[in-house]
């Protein structure tokens, strides 16, 4: 039986470049007003919550329930409120998280990831998206989600105002990843099941996901660390 964490709160693992961006974020004038907003209007709401109805399958005990099963698990060894989970059709492995101020968040998974990944690792998918609920990401990650997924500009600013503020938040989701990574293996409970969720996702295929090499990949990791040690090589990373 994995390990549970009972009383885990978010900062017992939050990391630090997610601490120092947050805090850059909050000194934004205004950003959490205008993310909230966006996000609290009737009509973006409404969207959201039904495209996502009307395009995936929401997952429960009589609906997937080894998924439902997973994601209830990883809630539990997280110390943290299951959101919905829905799965939806696409050949994109993706996982992401939407939460709008009051209603309950839910997690998109696409079908190419179930298919690309083994129970633990999808496992470990899960509690890196539940990461995100128990540091209250909420409005900014929602808003960040919105804006990688190319399904909203920001209205009514400056362009250079506009691009900074998305440069800022995509920095900040940047960091909060690596806080998420630490969710997942705190689930996991096994570094090589999360090395082998980032892996796959590099460049993973079902076909021959048995012939990857999770110490291999570490290694190319190291490699990557050592080229891009020069000033310019710092630079282009």
């Amino acid at each position: 039986h994995p390990l549970v964490f009972r009383d885990l709160d978010a900062d017992d693992f939050r990391h630090p470049l997610d601490k120092q961006n947050t805090l850059l974020l909050r000194a934004i004038p205004g950003l959490n007003e205008i993310g909230r907003a966006i996000l609290a209007g009737t009509v973006t709401e409404q969207i959201m919550l039904l495209e996502n109805i009307g395009t995936s399958i929401l997952v429960s005990k009589d609906q997937l329930p080894e998924l439902h099963k997973m994601m209830i698990e990883a809630a539990g060894i997280l110390n943290i409120e299951p959101p919905d989970l829905y799965v939806r059709q696409s050949p994109v492995p993706n996982a992401y998280t939407l939460a709008i101020s009051g209603k309950k968040p839910f997690v998109i998974i696409h079908t190419s990831l179930v298919e690309l990944l083994t129970r633990k690792e999808l496992q470990a998918v899960l509690a890196h998206e539940l990461g995100h609920l128990k540091c209250d990401h909420g409005v900014w990650l929602t808003f960040a989600n919105l804006l990688t997924l190319g399904s909203y500009r920001l209205p009514g600013l400056g362009g250079f105002i506009a691009q900074r503020l998305e440069e800022q938040l995509i920095r900040w989701l940047r960091a909060a990843e690596l806080t998420c990574d630490r969710a997942a293996l705190l689930v996991a409970q096994d570094p090589k099941v999360a090395i082998s969720v980032l892996m796959k996702l590099t460049g993973g295929c079902p076909s021959m996901a048995d012939q990857l090499n999770v110490d291999a990949f570490l290694e190319q990791a190291h490699s990557y660390e050592k080229a891009s040690s020069s000033p310019i090589g710092w630079y282009i990373r």
